[in-house]
């Protein structure tokens, strides 16, 4: 219909614009409710009738009847009958309009300044290139077993296995996890000690808002894991940093610092350092938490990476108080979108564990559970650990052979004896940000431990993290070359 042949409305269409590559009717509603909002139709004013609405705007009449509809339902107009259809009386606030913009603030809460305080901006992965910490050997995952094992639970699923479960997790994966800890870790558990978590940070999480009351001092190692902190934290804990050295956490430390609640330690392979914690010290730790009635969260994150003998025992396996809560994760043998991790804590206290996790989230994905214990029951998963402790040693070493090629002279990179990640120590925080932007400038990724071990206000000594792991030798060993060449106008 030619627009000189439309009929004459009570109803201004100035701006009103339709693209018909998209959903006419969404468009109509979405135009006219913000003009109701707007306050440019007013209260009470007679809308034209579908027919008209739709011979004006050129479409067919369904369109403009779908429209309207949910305008109705939205109760942003109202319908008369014998009289026709309306604006209803809406006193929209600015904050509603639709377009208006405004600069968004943060909650007035104390846990919303701290998590800003505590956290980086999170990183959202992409493809992974060196020298990026914190993934396994992902192209070497057995993609065609996992997707075999998948498609076989939604082959033979039971409905029931569809509907909610128990929030501490699948019994069977907990069975062969508590299996499996016995075996290839020493730790001596059973399967109703196992609560199954999203990942080791949800366990950390777990662990504070049950163990922490507001105000309780917790100890954490200083650098340390940032991530873990913040989660601490969220029941309102006070962190209070203490150092580490070469055999870890220096226990001797916390009896200068008074009371703590809870010391949080990753005595396998401290993050970021790298650091082994002693028998002496983890037999200090023990007695130090028996003494001030305190608990120790041990976060065994990549235990299993250790090249040289076997890897060690956790901590857990020396308590014989019930004083450690054990955290283990399959991020860093899988592929850390998985999210699935465990907790191990008093058999007496997962009831209560249990029933936070189902205030939280109520239990991690039941397929990845199944299939996770598939996994692990047909020996795929023990095979899985030891390809990947061998390609990550083969690519440790690729990293330290390149380095002493290209940078040893002028930065040697202390010897790594475990994990998926060398430290770097640096003699300045300016040093670090400078090697940092300019490898970052030249396609390569490092970590800056002034950022992912700042976890308190104490100070972090400056280095770098090089995550090895992610990626094959040769990757390793063109980006070595690449920060040899692009450091050299830094190092003179």
């Amino acid at each position: 219909m030619d627009a000189r042949e439309r009929p004459a409305l009570n109803l201004d269409l100035t701006g009103l614009q339709l693209d018909r590559s998209l959903g006419l009717s969404e468009q109509i509603h979405a135009q006219l409710k913000a003009r109701i909002l707007q306050g440019r139709l007013a209260a009470s004013l007679r809308l034209p009738t579908t027919r008209e609405l739709a011979q004006a705007l050129g479409v067919s009449r369904n369109t403009v009847v779908r429209a309207y509809e949910q305008l109705l339902s939205e109760a942003c107009i109202e319908s008369r009958p014998g009289a026709g259809t309306f604006v209803a009386p809406v006193q929209s606030k600015p904050s509603v309009i639709p377009g208006s913009v405004a600069t968004p603030r943060g909650p007035d809460t104390a846990l919303w300044s701290r998590l800003e305080a505590w956290l980086p901006n999170p990183s959202h992965g992409g493809p992974v290139r060196a020298f990026r910490h914190g993934v396994p050997a992902m192209d070497l995952f057995p993609f065609e077993v996992w997707s075999r094992l998948q498609a076989r639970f939604w082959r033979h699923h039971q409905q029931q296995s569809l509907g909610y479960s128990d929030p501490a997790g699948d019994a069977r994966l907990r069975e062969l996890i508590a299996t499996y800890l016995n075996s290839s870790r020493g730790l001596q558990c059973e399967a109703s000690q196992v609560l199954v978590t999203t990942g080791s940070q949800q366990a950390i999480s777990l662990c504070g808002l049950a163990l922490l009351r507001p105000g309780d001092r917790v100890a954490v190692e200083t650098p340390g894991y940032r991530a873990a902190a913040a989660a601490l934290g969220l029941a309102g804990a006070e962190l209070i940093g203490v150092p580490v050295d070469a055999q870890g956490l220096r226990v001797q430390a916390l009896h200068s610092l008074g009371a703590f609640r809870l010391a949080y330690v990753t005595p396998s392979h401290q993050f970021p350092s790298g650091a082994v914690m002693s028998l002496q010290r983890r037999l200090d730790l023990l007695a130090w938490a028996q003494a001030q009635n305190a608990y120790v969260l041990e976060d065994d994150y990549d235990g299993e990476y250790r090249y040289s003998g076997a890897p060690l025992q956790p901590l857990a396996s020396l308590d014989t108080q019930a004083r450690v809560l054990y955290i283990g994760t399959f991020s860093k043998l899988m592929f850390p979108g998985l999210r699935l991790g465990y907790l191990v804590a008093p058999k007496a206290w997962l009831p209560v564990l249990a029933k936070l996790r189902s205030a939280l989230d109520r239990h991690a994905p039941i397929a990845d559970q199944v299939v996770m214990a598939d996994f692990m029951a047909e020996g795929h998963f023990g095979q899985h650990v030891r390809r990947m402790r061998r390609v990550s040693r083969a690519r440790r070493d690729a990293l330290h052979g390149a380095w002493q090629r290209h940078l040893g002279a002028r930065l040697p990179l202390p010897v790594t004896e475990a994990g998926l990640h060398a430290c770097l120590p640096l003699d300045s925080l300016a040093l670090e940000q400078s090697l940092a932007d300019s490898a970052l400038a030249h396609g390569v990724e490092v970590g800056r431990l002034s950022q992912i071990g700042a976890n308190t206000a104490a100070p972090v000594r400056p280095g770098l993290m090089l995550g090895f792991a992610g990626v094959s030798p040769e990757a390793i060993a063109a980006a070595v070359a690449t920060l040899a060449r692009c450091w050299t106008p830094v190092l003179g």
